[in-house]
């Protein structure tokens, strides 16, 4: 009896920390190496080369606008050499010089279409680059949860080991003592084996999981560091058909192409322009043994035999090739809406199995055994069979609100909007 007394005391004392799991820990303020959402989005946009890339690409296009926007510029050139007249008899010996400036006319048309172009295309990289910014934060966000729910499974593990450990020892003494089957030892060893294999599989999880989202911040987290937060909550209900409508419309992904669709119709007229690239206006001053001149010029280059008819080409399948990335964007962003959107739904309907019922069954299922144990009408087996039960449950539940949360953090890269 008294190994009895002792093992309902012990287990009362190991499982009740395991059963307060099922209320997730609240985040306090991060401290040295615990970093809490906000901190992690943060650095990811900081940190990412993805984002660096993206805004190296918007200051390219800037620096292109500003070289499509300039003049062409002048030209000036001379000659210079000694002359005379040829009469022998006055010996005239004078310096004759030549000088030219010249300077290039682009057509207005031309001009205005390349400055366009340039345009668009700096708004195609300001897409982009939100684009980017959305995806990182969201794959910031997934992997903030991932590594919560490993940091969830790594502290059940530990305290079911614990727990199993200890029951473990207690079952052994009983059968060395004569008081129990062997049996019973057998059993509670495999469980013992059982529950070092998941911590093993937690630990892993959890440096699989932290190297993951140190990736996204390019190593600002270190080696070792944890996360503190909660996992989001749910209770609203879903028009995907509002979501869809601004963000077929609006958002970067879609931009881009539409862009590129804008520069491709700027660059057709840029390159009909271009047919005639310019024209030439130049002013000379020519001074001759004998002769003095002002002269004015005009220059015109004539597109007899190559009329850009390549380049034309080319900008007109840019622009179909654009228009056919617009639909197919639209297209993804619907099924990605619609599949996040689902996901989100099926994660709620989880999560209200767990708390108007599941939980608290496994909960008092749990209870019972332990007291039917304590009476002696149930075998410390089948305590170790409800701690089991009520571990994977706790387990099962973490893992839907990570879930959900993760696919609100998808959904909000597609609509573009925090949900």
């Amino acid at each position: 009896m008294r190994h009895l007394f002792f093992l309902t005391v012990l287990l009362s004392a190991l499982m009740d920390p395991l059963i307060v799991v099922a209320e997730v820990p609240r985040a306090g303020a991060p401290g040295p190496g615990l970093y809490g959402l906000d901190d992690i989005v943060t650095l990811a946009l900081e940190r990412n080369p993805a984002v660096a890339a993206a805004g190296g690409g918007v200051n390219q296009r800037r620096g292109e606008r500003v070289a499509a926007g300039a003049y062409l510029n002048p030209s000036i050139y001379g000659t210079a050499g000694s002359g005379a007249i040829t009469d022998p008899r006055t010996g005239v010996v004078i310096l004759e010089r030549r000088v030219t400036i010249e300077q290039p006319l682009e057509l207005p048309a031309k001009r205005r279409a390349r400055m366009n172009a340039a345009e668009a295309q700096l708004a195609g990289a300001q897409a982009e680059l939100q684009d980017t910014r959305l995806k990182v934060q969201s794959d910031a966000k997934v992997a903030f949860y991932q590594l919560l729910l490993a940091q969830r499974d790594l502290e059940l593990s530990t305290q079911n080991l614990s727990i199993t450990r200890e029951i473990f020892q207690m079952i052994k003494a009983r059968v060395d003592a004569g008081q129990a089957r062997p049996f019973e030892a057998v059993k509670a060893n495999v469980e013992l084996q059982k529950a070092e294999k998941e911590l093993s599989r937690a630990e892993n999880m959890m440096a699989v999981a932290r190297v993951r989202l140190d990736t996204l911040t390019a190593g600002a987290l270190g080696k070792v560091f944890s996360v503190s937060g909660d996992f989001r909550s749910w209770r609203e209900e879903l028009n995907l058909d509002q979501l869809m409508a601004p963000a077929l419309e609006s958002h970067p992904r879609v931009l881009l192409p539409e862009k590129r669709r804008e520069q491709a119709e700027h660059t057709i007229v840029q390159e009909r322009e271009s047919r005639i690239p310019y024209i030439a206006v130049s002013g000379t001053y020519n001074r001759e043994a004998g002769n003095e001149d002002f002269l004015m010029g005009l220059r015109i280059p004539l597109p007899l035999w190559y009329r850009r008819q390549g380049e034309i080409e080319a900008a007109l399948g840019a622009r179909e090739r654009a228009e056919a990335e617009r639909r197919s964007a639209q297209n993804e962003l619907v099924n990605a809406i619609t599949q996040h959107g689902q996901e989100v739904r099926t994660a709620g309907q989880q999560i209200q199995v767990f708390e108007k019922g599941l939980l608290k069954q496994a909960e008092e299922a749990l209870r019972i055994a332990r007291l039917s144990f304590a009476q002696g009408a149930a075998s410390i087996l089948e305590v170790i069979d409800a701690q089991r039960v009520y571990r994977q449950v706790l387990l099962e539940y973490a893992q839907a609100r990570a879930d959900l949360s993760i696919a609100l953090a998808r959904l909000e890269r597609w609509t573009g909007e925090p949900q």
